[in-house]
């Protein structure tokens, strides 16, 4: 099926870290904006990175593998000449790298009295840092061409809830959020937005068996919030909803409209509080400069949701177009 106008990414060139992984969001990310058109690089820590890339190339993308530990501050520079000499540009980045590593899989747990601070240093390094590093990496280059897409792989956790034990992973995810929102008010200006994607309770390789429990706990919000379920991205077949319950939200920050004046485009919109029975991960701020409300981006339990806040944050500012 031809690729939609508004959704055609043929000519841009993206990175996804945190995609070496089989069945994870990063390289299901990766794998659809491959599908869109875009030229893609993916990244992972160890060389079962290349066996993705080598999938995508079989699949007839045009796509390459980055190994490299992203938490080192020569990294993402190395990763950035890598996409420079392939490519020669740069125009989406998905920083999705963190959780855990599968060269050191060892999550970072553990409550403010247990935890010590070469742990709490570990969680926010490859949870926060790793982003911090990839974007101030990119950033020179999308400001030279007037263009880019950033979009930070948040969580519910930390943003809007925590699970015990865990205080470096929340404290983390929470602080990629407030990146998002200070990059996107320094960048707005050159044209580049910056978004984060919150997923909730996401089937993916690296949920424990106590986060698959919580979930199938979880209310879905699509029963909660029948009505605002977002219909299928447009010109593209619906797929059939997963049966396993979770929800995906969408921080969208300073995003310029087109009628603003440069110097406004730095506002933020003003959210409200979320409302009393509204399930957890319900927000969006929206990109306009004037207060908009919360309302749901999209609702789904597996990977696709991810996706589709991902997609919607490339192409749209991080606002879904209207069904025709």
């Amino acid at each position: 099926m031809p690729i939609p106008a508004a959704f055609d990414l043929s000519g841009r060139v993206a990175v996804v870290t945190g995609a070496g992984s089989p069945d994870g969001i990063g390289f299901a990310t990766a794998r659809m904006l491959a599908a869109l058109g875009a030229a893609v690089m993916i990244t992972g820590t160890t060389a079962r990175i290349r066996d993705r890339a080598s999938e995508l190339c079989s699949a007839g993308f045009d796509a390459a593998g980055f190994a490299a530990d992203l938490t080192g501050a020569a990294a993402a520079p190395g990763l950035m000449s890598a996409v420079l000499a392939r490519w020669g540009r740069l125009d989406i980045v998905v920083n999705n790298a963190g959780m855990i590593s599968a060269a050191v899989p060892v999550f970072e747990s553990g409550t403010v009295e247990s935890m010590d601070l070469v742990t709490w240093h570990a969680a926010l390094a490859r949870n926060l840092t790793t982003a911090f590093l990839v974007t101030k990496a990119v950033l020179p280059h999308m400001t030279r061409r007037g263009w880019g897409r950033i979009i930070m792989v948040a969580s519910v956790t930390g943003p809007v809830m925590a699970m015990r034990a865990d205080v470096g992973y929340a404290s983390a995810k929470a602080g990629m959020v407030g990146l998002a929102r200070a990059i996107a008010v320094d960048a707005a200006r050159h044209g580049i937005t910056v978004n984060a994607v919150a997923p909730g309770w996401i089937a993916t390789g690296s949920q424990t068996a106590e986060e698959h429990g919580e979930g199938l706990v979880t209310r879905p919000a699509e029963a909660a919030h029948p009505a605002r379920s977002p219909p299928p991205l447009p010109g593209w077949p619906a797929r059939a909803r997963p049966t396993s319950p979770g929800n995906t939200s969408s921080w969208t920050a300073a995003t310029p409209s087109p009628s603003s004046a440069p110097h406004r485009a730095n506002q933020l919109s003003a959210p409200r509080r979320l409302r009393a029975g509204q399930p957890q991960g319900a927000l969006v701020v929206r990109p306009e400069l004037r207060p908009v409300g919360l309302e749901p981006l999209c609702w789904r339990g597996d990977t696709e949701p991810a996706l589709v806040a991902v997609v919607a944050a490339v192409l749209f500012g991080g606002q879904m177009p209207k069904a025709a």
